[in-house]
């Protein structure tokens, strides 16, 4: 499959920020999935993320079934890409003890206090995840938007 850098663009557009903080009660993917949409983009990345969860829906290397944390958790870091109903992001949280743990961000994932996410908009741009034959899993595809 032809990647899509292999024809030439018909031109450049520059990636956006968009600082956001979430509310409590904000399922922290959701919210980001929206906030996306809502600013008429396709592909985002997260630049930075902290703050507080009450829950965490955390899927493990490896693991089929979600870790369900229901404790006050702080986010230590968030990363990934983010397309509506294509995001692939990580979390690393720390709950009273300070015992890190970390995986794949699923939606119930609950805001406690506040989250704040630094997202990088890229206009022109979409992600979506497609069947890979190498890996045996939905692998972001990138790709440009014609007429932007």
């Amino acid at each position: 499959m032809p990647g899509p850098l292999d024809r030439p663009a018909t031109f450049e557009q520059g990636m956006r920020t968009l600082p956001l903080r979430l509310q409590p009660g904000d399922d922290l993917r959701r919210a980001l999935e929206d906030a996306v949409r809502g600013e008429g983009c396709e592909a985002a990345f997260v630049l930075s993320g902290i703050g507080s969860l009450s829950d965490a829906e955390l899927r493990l290397a490896g693991a089929k079934d979600s870790l369900s944390l229901h404790e006050d958790l702080e986010v230590l870091a968030l990363s990934g890409s983010i397309a509506v109903g294509a995001s692939h992001l990580h979390v690393s949280v720390s709950g009273s003890t300070g015992e890190v743990r970390g995986g794949h961000v699923g939606y119930g994932s609950i805001v406690r206090t506040t989250a704040e996410v630094l997202l990088g908009l890229l206009p022109g741009w979409r992600f979506t995840r497609e069947r890979d034959a190498a890996t045996g899993y939905d692998e972001l595809v990138v790709r440009r938007v014609e007429g932007d």
